[in-house]
Parts: structure tokens; sequence; C-alpha cells
């Protein structure tokens, strides 16, 4: 293993990992680093999947500000790398900067859009996973009250809340749906400690199951719902195993697996590829650490739910669609 160090600026260092020749595929990151047991482990399991599953090997950056994010591209792209992966939307302009500068490099973007010939965005349905997951809520709640809480305050973030809203309404027309951002800014990512103060606040409101979708941020969540008795719903990747029998299920969103098939394919195509429940990009989780929380017929009602999107037959609205949702949230 080799590491290369490069002055950004007056303070920051960017550290490039590899552990082979040139031409390998590369991933950068998003911050709050691989290990924030969501959306960035998530794209680092694909990684190592591959990696094991090939014997190849690939190189990472972990992004610590966001200054660093065209260098990065720049260092991996004249290294040789190919393809190389941004695990975020928020890679989306400087991408748009860099990708016209290396034409023989292929680039894949997840979860942003940039519209180049060696670019391949993909995007997730969240609303769809978000929705069955709504429906579980509304199933377990006592109150009549589930909440959500987000990271940074954009339209991405809505996504999941709106379908959220939408598949507790399904089961509960009556039900009330809580909802907070955490922040404005990437900051909102990793404050896990905001994010235990907004759960506080909505089971204080009469929430008892709380839906989280923030990076890092949602730790604190989930470490808060547990502590006061209520249930939670982790995102991303599977976060049942860190509070059994408390976390009622996860939004699964297969970053792992997307990350995975764009090292392994041959080529790569150019465009948007929208990845959902029919996919199995989107879903929720079922394990040992919640089995006792979801009965027969809650995997029952969801299972079928989940038939009639795929079928067309259940229309969940998209927010990003149009900035609006169908189900109102407090």
């Amino acid at each position: 293993m080799t590491m290369m160090k490069t002055l950004l600026g007056a303070a920051a260092t960017l550290a490039i990992t590899a552990t082979g020749a040139l031409a390998e595929p590369a991933i950068i990151f998003d911050l709050g680093g691989k290990f924030d047991r969501s959306f960035n482990e998530s794209a680092f399991n694909g990684a190592e999947r591959w990696a094991e599953e090939t014997g190849g090997t690939y190189r990472e950056i972990e992004l610590q500000t966001d200054a660093q994010r065209e260098q990065a591209m720049r260092r991996l792209a004249e290294a040789g790398a190919n393809p190389i992966v941004m695990a975020g939307f928020s890679q989306a302009s400087a991408l748009e900067v860099v990708a016209p500068d290396y034409p023989d490099t292929m680039f894949v973007i997840i979860d942003g859009v940039v519209d180049a010939p060696n670019v391949q965005s993909i995007l997730f349905s969240e609303h769809e996973g978000s929705y069955l997951v709504g429906m579980l809520a509304a199933m377990a709640s006592e109150t009549g009250t589930v909440s959500f809480v987000g990271g940074m305050d954009i339209p991405l973030i809505s996504r999941f809340a709106c379908g959220y809203a939408q598949g507790a309404a399904a089961v509960n027309p009556d039900i009330t749906v809580i909802s907070n951002m955490t922040g404005t800014t990437p900051s909102a990512w990793n404050d896990p400690v905001r994010g235990g103060e907004l759960t506080r606040g909505q089971i204080g409101q009469g929430s008892d199951v709380v839906f989280a979708a923030a990076g890092g941020t949602g730790l604190g969540v989930l470490q808060t719902a547990a502590d006061e008795g209520i249930l939670s719903i982790g995102v991303d990747a599977n976060q049942n195993y860190l509070h059994p029998g408390m976390v009622l299920t996860s939004m699964l969103k297969r970053v792992d697996n997307a990350v995975f098939e764009a090292f392994s394919a041959e080529s790569i195509e150019p465009g948007i590829m929208v990845i959902g429940l029919a996919e199995d990009g989107v879903g929720y989780a079922l394990d040992e650490f919640n089995a006792e929380l979801v009965t027969e017929e809650m995997i029952a009602a969801v299972d079928a739910a989940r038939a009639q999107i795929i079928a067309g037959e259940i229309a969940v609205h998209n927010f990003s669609d149009d900035g609006t949702c169908p189900v109102a949230m407090q």
C-alpha cells in the first residue's frame, strides 16, 4: 500500500490510498467518512465486495472538506484511475468542471446528475423505499404520530420524507407525520447531537417511531430513540444491528450494488440510471435484530404494496418532480 499526500490550500491534506498499479477503479467518499455506518459505508462495502470477489484493487479518497473535491478528482484521473466513482450529490459541481478535462476517463456519480459524455449519473427512487418503511412505521405506532429527521434540507431528503409520509398515510389516513431537517449546510450530515435534540422534540409531540435520513446525524437520532424507548428506522445501510430490538427496520438504498456494478462493468454508458424497487435498488431490512418487531401481517402488507408499486398500481409521488407532497407534514 502506498500513500501520496498533497497540500490543499493552507492547511488541508488530501491522501490518496492506492493498493496496486494504475488504471484501477477509484472511489471518492463524501464528507463523513467511509465508516459513517450509512451512505458512505454502503459505498465502501460495495468497493470491498468487488475487491474480494475479483482480487482487484482500487484507489480511494475520504474528503475532509468541500474544497478538496475538485483536486481529489483530478489527482485520481491523473493517476490513471478508471472508472472514478463519486459518492454523493455534493460532488456534482466539481465533476462538471473536471469531467471535460479527462474525456478518456469514465466518471460515475451517485445521487447527482452531470450531463457529460463520460459521466454516468445514478439516482435511486428513495420515495418508493421510504413508502414501505412509512407503512411499517404506521403499523408499529401506538400513538398515531410518527416522525422524520432529515440531514441537509434539499429535495433529495424531502423525497425520503414525502415517501415516508405517503406510506404512513396509506395505513392510517389520520396519522400525524412530523418532519424536521437538521440544517442547510453540509455539516447537517454529521451532527448527531442535533439529531438527538430534534428526536427528543418529536417525542415530546407524541412520536413513537422516527425515521432518520441524515448520514452521521442519524446515529444520534437512533441513539436517542433507543434511550427514550421509541422505535427508529435506519437508512441506506442496514442499521438494525446498532440498537437490536429498537430499530424497526432500515430503508435500504443499495449504494453498495451501484459501486460494485460500476467497478465490475467492462464499459459504462453515460446518462442517467434510476434504480428503484423493481431493480432491488431500494427496500427494507429484515434480520434477527428486528424479527420480533415486524409481524408476518406487517410483512405481507408491505410486500403487497411493493408488488403494486412495481406493477404501477400504486403511484408514489416523487417530491423532486414538483416540490410538493400530497401528505401534509408538521
